[in-house]
């Protein structure tokens, strides 16, 4: 059976596809990453914060769609370079907010640069950038629905 006819070609995979891509992309941005101290998960937990600011355990895990079991040690990390810092709130000990250090919100101003380097390490222009975002959201969307009602 050539793949053409097989529903089970590799290639015709969505996960496949996904995969690899999710793998390349993480090395892509590993040369980048590097200098600033951070991986590649690390950089997604700081761009977070650093749109959005405080953030609770919960609401960081929701946004980045990371369990618990994923995001502890990265925190652990983070705290341990000193990058950010895990509150108790005094209202209600049972919420833990995630907080720049000083030398966190500094290491913005040198990622700053991170997507312009990815975009021409890639080629791609920003219009371009903007519709795979686009799509990739567009089926994660869908994905998620998919799983929910399941």
């Amino acid at each position: 059976m050539d793949s053409s006819t097989d529903p089970l070609a590799l290639e015709d995979q969505v996960c496949f596809a996904v995969a690899i891509a999710s793998r390349s992309i993480v090395g892509l941005y590993r040369p980048i990453l590097e200098p600033l101290g951070l991986t590649h998960p690390q950089f997604l937990v700081m761009a977070a914060l650093w749109e959005n600011g405080e953030l609770s355990v919960g609401e960081l895990g929701r946004l980045l769609r990371l369990d618990s079991a994923t995001l502890s040690p990265l925190l652990t990390r983070l705290e341990a370079a000193d990058l950010v810092q895990r509150v108790r709130r005094e209202d209600d000990g049972r919420v833990v907010d995630v907080v720049l250090t000083d030398e966190g919100r500094d290491l913005r101003e040198r990622a700053v640069d991170v997507p312009r380097l990815v975009r021409e390490r890639i080629g791609l222009d920003e219009s371009e950038i903007q519709a795979l975002r686009g799509a990739l959201f567009h089926f994660l969307a869908a994905a998620e629905d998919a799983v929910a009602d399941a």
